[in-house]
């Protein structure tokens, strides 16, 4: 590229050795997740319209079951050792300690919703991340047919065993992170 928008552009160069925390700030806010994986960089294209929506009446469900004091964010970073992760929907818990990373032991959930872009990431990787780090509870939205799943797990000797896998209309009770009623159907 030649002209003025070449001299526009932002130039930047992958550090010499492992990707960390600081480095995620070379990058623009256009939508892409930015992520650091064991010092390893990951992009994730921008979400489409449909997920953003997933995502606010996800939030929204938790909020309004939410204890006092507890708190649901979305797209809040947490930090795992080598790692710098951003869940859909993190849910932490009462006294957090409120840093722009949170410590994994103030999460009390994290949720990930699917994509055809994140599926792998979704299904394996992550949860790896978040079991690792002692999170005790982790949900898994993907497509259905006719309303988003919900996976439910819960942490068990060091890897996340399934609970629930919730679909449909018909509400049903889950007690973690804290007691409620869930009904995928009402996301859409």
């Amino acid at each position: 590229m030649t002209g003025p928008a070449a001299s526009t552009q932002q130039r930047w160069t992958a550090p010499d050795g492992r990707w960390s925390e600081p480095d995620l700030h070379l990058f623009p806010q256009d939508g892409h997740r930015y992520e650091i994986i064991d010092g390893c960089l990951h992009v994730a294209p921008p979400e489409p319209a449909s997920h953003e929506a997933l995502v606010g009446a996800v939030v929204t469900t938790l909020r309004s079951a939410a204890p006092p004091g507890w708190w649901v964010c979305d797209r809040l970073g947490v930090e795992i050792g080598d790692s710098n992760v951003v869940p859909d929907v993190t849910v932490l818990r009462p006294r957090s300690s409120g840093a722009v990373w949170c410590d994994p032991a103030d999460v009390a959930l994290v949720v990930e919703i699917e994509t055809a872009a994140t599926r792998r990431f979704d299904r394996l990787l992550k949860p790896s991340l978040y079991a690792d780090a002692g999170i005790p509870s982790f949900w898994r939205v993907e497509p259905g047919r006719l309303s988003p799943v919900l996976h439910a797990y819960e942490l068990g000797a060091a890897r996340y065993r399934p609970l629930h896998s919730v679909e449909g209309a018909e509400p049903v009770k889950l007690d973690a992170p804290y007691p409620i009623r869930i009904a995928p159907a009402a996301w859409i």
